[in-house]
């Protein structure tokens, strides 16, 4: 067996976004010969990623290990671009691996050491130490759970099934900024990104083209994706930037909707309210001469430029995908076979209660 490995982190097929991990001594030297930028210890770095002959793939964020044992690259995850990367790892030395999720047991967690397994081949895909510690935890809290189960009120299990926080852990979400010309999309994504990624300018039409990196929003990592303004624009290249940032905001799992407290809502904020409805609504510029009255609109009052106002926007972002609060020592399903388990005995207890009751 080859010393270096390259596993599919994310599940096989289409998705927003596929990670492949880079495993060996050989790893840094592989990923290096093809990508466009010098690799950074612990640092997440955008670039374009070409095949043999110079062809570009992709163009991925690649993070180095502290240790520079291996590097996780986060391709866009189209099934063509996961095999020309996958192929070009082999055809370096790399044994190719796809994760699969576990096979159902019979009937029993413990008794086949399903639950542990699953944490061991999921382990990979835990990012910060909030996922780390809610994955680690949860041998311990679904053997108390498959202890008592028979006790639970169906509400309970119901909550189990319907929460997805350890996915999201597991499987870091998509966030798009999104907003009119120059209201401050970018600068609040560097200060979610906590370093400089996105231009920044007084000048609207300054993003040309979305920006997407990975941010860690104390422990719920995340795919943030910095939009151009939307407006309409007589730049052909500044419109065509907007049109294409559309699949990407049409692919995330959240919108957060930027609005500048010193213009007017009207023509070119209105609309956006519309439009994006269920989107976390950030009033930027709080701090300058309100044109507006902003209590009308129940929203999270930023300035960007200061930071004022970021930590509770993280925290809404956190509270989204039910990651703010999060008991690590509580069951959490993170696999289809858990919900099977579940979802079986959820059916024996109502049927006993059926019983019961007749």
């Amino acid at each position: 067996m080859s010393t270096n490995r390259a596993i599919l982190l994310t599940p096989p097929g289409v998705a927003a976004i596929a990670v492949i991990r880079v495993v060996g001594p050989g790893a840094k030297d592989f990923v290096q010969a093809h990508f466009s930028k010098p690799l950074r210890v612990m640092n997440a770095v955008h670039g374009v990623f070409r095949d043999d002959v110079g062809g570009e793939l992709d163009d991925p964020v690649i993070v180095l290990s502290n240790d520079e044992c291996f590097a996780d690259i986060n391709l866009h995850g189209g099934a063509w671009v996961v095999r020309a990367v996958m192929s070009l790892a082999m055809k370096a030395g790399f044994e190719v691996v796809e994760r699969t999720e576990s096979p159902l047991p019979d009937d029993t967690i413990d008794g086949d050491d399903a639950i542990e397994r699953e944490v061991a081949a999921y382990l990979p895909l835990a990012t910060t130490e909030l996922a780390l510690r809610t994955l680690l935890a949860q041998e311990r809290a679904w053997h108390d759970l498959e202890q008592n189960v028979a006790a639970l009120p169906v509400k309970e299990i119901d909550a189990i099934l319907t929460d997805r926080s350890l996915h999201w852990l597991l499987h870091p979400p998509r966030v798009a900024i999104v907003g009119a010309a120059n209201v401050g999309k970018s600068t609040l994504a560097n200060r979610l990104f906590a370093q400089e990624r996105s231009i920044t300018a007084d000048v609207p039409g300054t993003t040309r083209d979305w920006v997407g990196e990975m941010a860690n929003l104390d422990g719920l990592a995340v795919q943030l994706v910095d939009t151009p303004g939307i407006r309409p624009t007589e730049d052909a290249i500044e419109r065509e930037a907007i049109q294409r940032s559309e699949p990407q905001i049409q692919r995330a799992d959240c919108v957060v909707l930027a609005l500048d407290a010193s213009r007017p809502l009207a023509p070119d904020q209105t609309p956006l309210l519309d439009r994006f409805p269920g989107a976390l609504r950030v009033i930027n510029k709080v701090d300058a001469t309100s044109a507006w009255e902003l209590n009308e609109i129940e929203s999270i009052h930023t300035v960007a430029t200061s930071g004022k106002g970021v930590d509770q926007l993280i925290k809404s972002i956190r509270d989204y995908f039910e990651c703010e609060a999060i008991d690590s020592t509580t069951a959490r399903c993170w696999t289809e076979r858990q919900k099977e388990w579940l979802r079986k005995r959820k059916l024996n207890i109502e049927h006993s209660t059926s019983n019961i009751q007749h």
